[in-house]
């Protein structure tokens, strides 16, 4: 992983997202990480060429620069690679372009409470980033007290449509050095399946993706009222360390497992949630 991009609105939970940015890098000395602020800011302000909305703007970009100074004045970034970046953007859809720009490999945002993604910039939120991002989002929600990432849940209906977010899944975690458990959350009524109906599923998965059925023996097969119920609890039996979840662009969190909404599982976990665009 090369480099690291973090929304930071200066508060605890920005910091706590910069702090596991740190983390991360140490077990790549060449990893970057690029702290982003962004002055949301009408386009009238923008675009006007009157001299007192000018410095006005100039006056909110050295205050940026200033509280970037004190907020990054803390021991734990001392010895980090961080590039402060100030951008004056109106939406925060764009903050997937500058990590494009960039060639960023992942974004970290923080994310207040347990019941819903919360306000985390004015006028925007982690869901907003989620959902026009391209590149997987790490969201937390408090601090993250390891290094590193030991045991990662993923559950997936294994449909071939999620073969590509898979490998772009795997390959990052394994330059992580993480363990990845694979989960099939088995669900009642019409959604039941039997066992070689979930058997010949995944087969069918990892012989797409993975040109064999050397990691089936490491699929878990679990049954549940309800994915965001199999997987939590599952990631909680476990003591998973994060869970790793697909999105849809237009919607936000994916629908998965015919219609269950895996927004659950990022609102109510209290773990670090991944999410991978489909």
């Amino acid at each position: 992983m090369k480099k690291i991009i973090v929304p930071v609105d200066f508060s605890d939970q920005s910091e706590y997202a910069l702090e596991a940015a740190v983390k991360m890098a140490k077990n790549n000395s060449d990893t970057e990480i690029l702290a982003l602020h962004m002055l949301e800011m009408s386009n009238a302000v923008l675009n006007t060429s009157d001299v007192e909305q000018q410095q006005k703007m100039i006056f909110f970009l050295r205050l940026a620069e200033k509280r970037f100074t004190e907020f990054l004045d803390k021991p734990i970034f001392k010895n980090a690679t961080i590039t402060p970046i100030v951008k004056q953007f109106k939406v925060f859809s764009e903050v997937n372009d500058v990590a494009k720009e960039h060639g960023v490999d992942l974004i970290i945002m923080g994310s207040q409470g347990t019941s819903g993604f919360s306000e985390f910039f004015v006028g925007s939120n982690t869901e907003k980033v989620v959902r026009h991002s391209e590149i997987p989002v790490l969201v937390l929600k408090d601090r993250f007290s390891k290094d590193i990432f030991n045991d990662v849940v993923y559950a997936s209906d294994f449909s071939l449509e999620s073969v590509d977010v898979y490998k772009r899944m795997t390959n990052l975690f394994k330059d992580l050095n993480t363990k990845l458990h694979l989960i099939y959350v088995n669900l009642p009524s019409d959604r039941f399946r039997s066992s070689n109906e979930m058997e010949q599923t995944v087969s069918d998965f990892l012989m797409r993706a993975e040109g064999n059925l050397d990691k089936l023996k490491e699929v878990n097969f679990i049954s549940d009222y309800s994915v965001e119920k199999g997987v939590l609890n599952f990631a909680n039996k476990m003591g998973a360390d994060l869970i790793a979840v697909a999105t849809h662009g237009r919607t936000g969190i994916a629908h998965f497992f015919e219609g269950s909404i895996s927004e659950d599982i990022a609102n109510h976990s209290v773990l670090p949630v991944m999410t991978f665009k489909r």
